[in-house]
């Protein structure tokens, strides 16, 4: 249990079996599903729907709620808007959403669902203030652990080159839009969606400038999940990012299967993200 006891037990102080945990994660990854298509709920009815199913108090069940989405923020996943994450959950919540999400093809459906869903937003691209780096890691678990690296959010975007292209072409749209809405119309017209033009291996995916002409050469990461959901660099990306400071931006868009909104990095990188080795190249 990663630190704090036996809260989210029910007033018996019992822990949740197997049965009641796959009941409630299922009904969990429903109302997000409804959330995500726009669908009403009203989160009482569900819980009081569970309570005749599980014997379990109204606050058992909603703290269980936010146990779950403290496990699917660590998987860079969406979360239920309400169920503020709670990390202090059982190990045996962790196998729970295991089991659910190892269902043949469920994680591949979870993710394709998400962006099927996703609402249609404004041309411009929100820009926020980037997360800070921190150096303080949460509690985890061995089974936590194992959870993340066999559905691996960095390795789940990297894959999913559908999002990646997706996140690409609204920041191409909103890196032309944002030149036009400062009068540039020339410079957006020389915006270039480089990797889908000249195909990938620049180091870069989009070139723009800013206002004074200024060259931006963007690399974007996109992803469903929080700010802080891992990705991917590549060798050639860190490297062009270290060869052209002056104008790579590495722009980071999340929460793509709600509001899309984003966050630009500037080397050097390690200023920003932990940078950690996760393959080798073996040669003879």
């Amino acid at each position: 249990m990663v630190a704090g006891g036996m809260a989210g037990s029910d007033s018996r102080g019992s822990d949740w079996s197997d049965q009641e945990i796959d009941l409630i994660v299922a009904d969990y990854f429903a109302m997000l599903q409804m959330e995500l298509a726009g669908q009403t709920f009203v989160k009482s009815h569900r819980n009081m729907a569970l309570q005749q199913l599980i014997s379990r108090s109204h606050a058992s069940i909603e703290f269980k709620h936010g146990n779950i989405s403290a496990v699917l923020e660590r998987l860079g996943l969406p979360t239920i808007k309400g169920y503020r994450p709670r990390e202090n959950f059982q190990g045996a919540l962790i196998e729970g959403v295991g089991r659910y999400l190892g269902t043949p093809g469920r994680p591949e459906a979870l993710v394709a669902f998400s962006e099927a869903v996703a609402v249609e937003t404004p041309v411009m691209l929100p820009i926020v203030d980037a997360p800070p780096l921190s150096h303080v890691e949460k509690p985890s678990t061995r089974p936590l652990e194992r959870l993340v690296r066999k559905f691996d959010p960095a390795v789940r975007d990297a894959r999913n080159r559908s999002l990646g292209l997706r996140g690409e072409e609204r920041a191409f749209h909103a890196e032309r839009e944002r030149l036009s809405a400062v009068g540039r119309e020339d410079l957006a017209r020389k915006v270039r969606w480089v990797s889908q033009e000249d195909g990938d291996g620049a180091g870069y995916d989009i070139r723009s400038y800013a206002h004074d002409g200024q060259e931006r050469l963007l690399e974007v990461k996109t992803t469903l999940g929080h700010a802080r959901t891992p990705f991917y660099l590549s060798s050639n990306e860190l490297a062009f990012s270290q060869e052209r400071p002056e104008a790579f931006k590495l722009l980071r868009v999340y929460d793509f299967a709600r509001s899309a909104k984003a966050f630009e990095l500037e080397p050097p990188l390690t200023d920003h993200v932990a940078l950690l080795p996760t393959a080798y190249r073996a040669s003879f």
